[in-house]
């Protein structure tokens, strides 16, 4: 290695600016003493953690995927490839998983306080990254979920409505009283399930009628649904504890706890190795989480203030943040899209 630093892993390999990325290897203190340096290519990193054998870098502002090195005076390491998100919108607030429909378009809310009526509450996002604004009318939109026939439904929390939407904009209600109304998603049967906040999962039938399909504890913030494997229900929902859980449900609406250990945990999806993903912290680290299916997890993207995810058919996925929405190069493939669309 002809006495140069050497970068043996990088972990996690993706992240978003502010992600915090644990560096493995030797040498990366130049001479013993000289602090080491990260570049995110030709942009410098500041450090959290300094050593000759493990570093940790935070993610700079205007870093792209690009090769990272370490080193310090003439003498750099090997490189190894990150990928970051690209930012694709500002000034947004997701906050829950953003929403794709057939042809790509990305849905992403301006969900706004409590109460609080925005110009523009969803944003569509064409497929070169043009943002325009498709709604205006909801307030405090909240779950975004495409059904088979490619319309989008959106659930309201400062009303409890579930909203319909046609490509061109045309808003109808879909379902009323679902209580402080949050996640949202379709099972393969084209029924509807609503996470209430205050506790309750609701099942709504293509012809509307309504039932109630589980209780959970009452959520501080909201629920978030994602379907998995064998048709199981998975949603998490903030409590007062730090340490929460990812529930499964069954067809029964039989609930069971897959994962616990989770802090703030949001928005979820799944990939066609039946891998759960979800937005959370764990274990001091936050970002995005890959859960097996034998419930171990695994941090695979670090960022801070992420919210929720969806798969494209890139394979990529779109982040969303509190503030922001991002595009990241990923290896990784959703589940299939649901029949019909």
């Amino acid at each position: 290695m002809n006495d140069k630093p050497h970068i043996e892993q990088v972990f996690p390999a993706s992240a978003i600016a502010g992600g915090e990325l644990q560096i493995r290897g030797e040498g990366f203190c130049y001479n013993g003493a000289e602090r080491p340096r990260v570049r995110f290519g030709g942009v410098e990193a500041s450090l959290v953690v300094g050593s000759d054998r493990y570093v940790v870098a935070r993610v700079p502002e205007g870093a792209i995927s690009c090769e990272v090195t370490v080193g310090g005076s003439d003498h750099w390491s090997n490189s190894a490839p990150v990928e970051i998100g690209l930012v694709i919108a500002e000034n947004m607030h997701p906050v829950a998983n953003p929403a794709i429909d057939k042809d790509g378009n990305i849905y992403v809310t301006f969900s706004g306080s409590r109460g609080q009526k925005v110009p523009v509450s969803i944003y569509r996002i064409d497929t070169n990254y043009n943002v325009k604004p498709f709604l205006s009318e909801i307030m405090n939109p909240t779950g975004l979920a495409f059904d088979g026939n490619n319309f989008l439904y959106i659930s309201s929390r400062h009303d409890g409505n579930i909203y319909r939407a046609s490509a061109g904009g045309t808003v109808a209600v879909f379902a009323e009283g679902m209580g402080v109304a949050t996640g949202i998603a379709f099972d393969e049967e084209q029924f509807l399930y609503v996470g209430d906040r205050s506790g309750t999962i609701f099942k709504i039938a293509p012809d509307r009628q309504i039932f109630v399909f589980a209780t959970l504890e009452p959520s501080i913030s909201a629920y978030h649904l994602a379907f998995g494997p064998e048709g199981f229900l998975y949603v998490t929902g903030p409590t007062t504890s730090s340490y929460d859980c990812v529930y499964r449900i069954s067809r029964a609406g039989e609930v069971t706890k897959f994962f616990r250990g989770l802090g703030r945990p949001q928005g979820m999806a799944f990939d066609a190795e039946q891998n759960l993903y979800v937005a959370a912290s764990h274990a001091g680290r936050r970002g995005i989480f890959r859960i097996t299916p034998q419930a171990k997890a695994e941090l695979v993207v670090s960022g801070f203030g992420l919210v929720g995810l969806a798969f494209t058919q890139g394979p990529a996925a779109i982040l969303a943040g509190n503030q922001s929405v991002y595009h990241l190069n990923w290896n990784v493939r959703g589940r299939p899209l649901l029949k019909n669309r």
